[in-house]
Formats: C-alpha cells, sequence, structure tokens
C-alpha cells in the first residue's frame, strides 16, 4: 500500500504531489448557488491511494480520524493528518460466516451510531454488525440484524440511523456471487429496510433494483436513496412518516443519460446543514440543492464511491476506486 500525504502536513512528501488521473480543476460550476459552497478553485488533496475498492468513509467523533472502508481486501482503514495511513480493522466485514460461494468482502457502510459505536454494513457476513471492542489485533463484532422473515440479507450496504434510534439500510445483491442469479440469494427484492429499536425490521421500499447510498434531510423529513443501476442511474426521495415507515417515492433527479460519458454511478451520499446534497454519481461527487437542482459537480476523473463531512464540515472526504481524497468546502 503507498501512501500519498498532501503538502504542509507533518509527514508531507517533498516536491509537487503526483495526481494521476484526478483533475487539476475539479469544481464545474452549472448554477451560481455552487459558489456558495464551494470555491471553483478549490483543489483536491490525495491523502492516499492504491486501493481495491475504497468506500464508505466516516469522520471518528472523538478523534476526527477518517474511516473507510477497501471492501475487496476484506479491510478498514484509519487516516488523519499525524501518522497518515493504517489499517484499523481486519476482517471488517466477513469473518467465515456463510462461506458458501462467497466472495468474502469486507465491510461498505460506516456510521457511528447515537453511542458513538461503529456500525458496519457487512458484505461477506451479510449483516449489520457493532463492533464490540479488538482483542489481541482481531476485532470483534455482534450482529445487530442478518435476516428479515427468516431469510439472510443478501449484502446490506448502506445505512444511517434516525434520530429515533433505528436504522435504515440497503441490501443489494454485491456481495453475492452471481449478484441476482446467486444461489445463495435468499431475499426477492433488493430492498431498503429499517431496523426499529425493539429489533423489529420492516421493508420501507421495495421499488429500486440497487438501492445503495441514503441519508435523512436535516429535519428528517425525507430519506434520499441512491439506485446504482446503469439503466436507472437516480437518486430518490421518500417522505418519512411519523411512525418510520415511508411514504410515496419521488424521484429527485435521473442521471442515467451521464453514465455513457462519465464514469460512475449514483452511489454514497451526504446532506449538509443547508439541506445540500453531495452526492457519488457520474463523474464525481453531485451537489444538489434541497429541490433537487444539479448546481455543479466536483471531479474526480475515476469513479467515486462515497462521501464523508468533516465534523465542522470544513472538508468533503471522498472515496474514488483507488483513491482517498479530501477538498475543502466554504464556511457555512
Amino acid at each position: 500500500m503507498q501512501v500519498r500525504v498532501i503538502l504542509g502536513l507533518v509527514l508531507g512528501l517533498s516536491g509537487a504531489l503526483s495526481y494521476g488521473q484526478l483533475p487539476q480543476q475539479p469544481v464545474k460550476v452549472l448554477q451560481p448557488a455552487m459558489l456558495n459552497l464551494i470555491a471553483a478553485d478549490a483543489e483536491l488533496e490525495m491523502l492516499a491511494e492504491g486501493f481495491s475498492w475504497a468506500e464508505g468513509p466516516v469522520v471518528e467523533p472523538d478523534s476526527g480520524d477518517i474511516l473507510f472502508s477497501d471492501v475487496p481486501t476484506n479491510q478498514v482503514f484509519r487516516w488523519n493528518d499525524t501518522a497518515g495511513l493504517t489499517v484499523y480493522l481486519a476482517p471488517s466485514g466477513y469473518t467465515g460466516l456463510h462461506p458458501d460461494d462467497n466472495p468474502q468482502q469486507g465491510a461498505n457502510g460506516l456510521i457511528f451510531n447515537q453511542q458513538q459505536q461503529l456500525v458496519l454494513a457487512q458484505h461477506g457476513d451479510r449483516r449489520l454488525a457493532l463492533l464490540t471492542g479488538i482483542d489481541d489485533g482481531q476485532p470483534q463484532y455482534q450482529t445487530l440484524v442478518n435476516q428479515y422473515q427468516g431469510k439472510l440479507f443478501n449484502s446490506p450496504n448502506d445505512l444511517v440511523q434516525h434520530s429515533g434510534g433505528a436504522y435504515y439500510f440497503t441490501d443489494p445483491p454485491y456481495g453475492l456471487r452471481g449478484g441476482d442469479a446467486s444461489g445463495q440469494k435468499q431475499l426477492s427484492v433488493n430492498a431498503v429496510y429499517r431496523l426499529a429499536t425493539d429489533g423489529i425490521v420492516s421493508v420501507v421500499a421495495a421499488n429500486l433494483n440497487r438501492p445503495n447510498g441514503l441519508a435523512f434531510s436535516p429535519d428528517e423529513k425525507w430519506l434520499y436513496v441512491a439506485n446504482s443501476e446503469r439503466s436507472a442511474a437516480q437518486w430518490w426521495r421518500y417522505p418519512v412518516n411519523a411512525d418510520g415507515s415511508l411514504g410515496p417515492a419521488e424521484l429527485l433527479f435521473d442521471a442515467t443519460r451521464y453514465t455513457k460519458t462519465s464514469r460512475g454511478l449514483p452511489d454514497g451520499l451526504k446532506v449538509l446543514p443547508s439541506g445540500h446534497i453531495l452526492a457519488t454519481g457520474p463523474g464525481g461527487v453531485w451537489v444538489f440543492n434541497a429541490e433537487g437542482v444539479h448546481l455543479g459537480t466536483i471531479e474526480t476523473g475515476v469513479a467515486a464511491a462515497n462521501v464523508a463531512l468533516a465534523a465542522d464540515n470544513r472538508y468533503l472526504y471522498i472515496t474514488a476506486t483507488n483513491y482517498l481524497l479530501r477538498i475543502a468546502l466554504l464556511p457555512q
């Protein structure tokens, strides 16, 4: 694993960084409101590289460190300004459960819950799991949920927690060898699920073939969900009902035509306190206002998978194929 650290840090490399395929001028402005969020001349910083498929970045509450998954290699990495890159969890998402025809992929989406515990969407073990500790270098996990109506999940992909405590998560078949055609697939749909605080699991949306990243609006009136299907590359939103169920799906934006010319699909997303949505999609990170107007794109040059916001929203962290990137945002 080769690590590159931005200039000016304690472990900075001398000389200019080699950005490879990364655009030198990544910010593409479509609407003037884009410039309220990010400067036109903002630059991507390469923090680390050399991953197989970097995913699921999250900021650790106490330290401010960035944790993120490398899904195919079954690892979670930690990055900070001082120590650079270290392996944090191995294995991260496949510990030997359900070994039949299993690609043994690691965790994907990561969040810290309301108790500041790390919760992982584990592809290989087909569950949501809580990190309970690390014993002699070996992470210890507790299953939060792994089945619906007696059938194993496909491969939980991304998750969020509502202020009321319930988890919402997506379950596409990416962690199954053969996807929908896998003999290990037990659920007929690729759904969005809700895990209530009493342990009851319910399907809250089943209209998408490849539900992926998801995030709540700041007031939690809406749940945004990305659909990572090349023939239906879309972002949707669902009204959140008082009982935690979701109302009828509304199409926020259809980017299908852009997949013909740009790398990447709708995947991970985050929402700023202002309601603006930062969502990975064709070409990089798309920026929308709350009404779904496309304000501009942060181009990454390679397929972007997911994003995380610094605690103070000063930076946007981006996992993009083999890179961990960062770009500065304007004060809000």
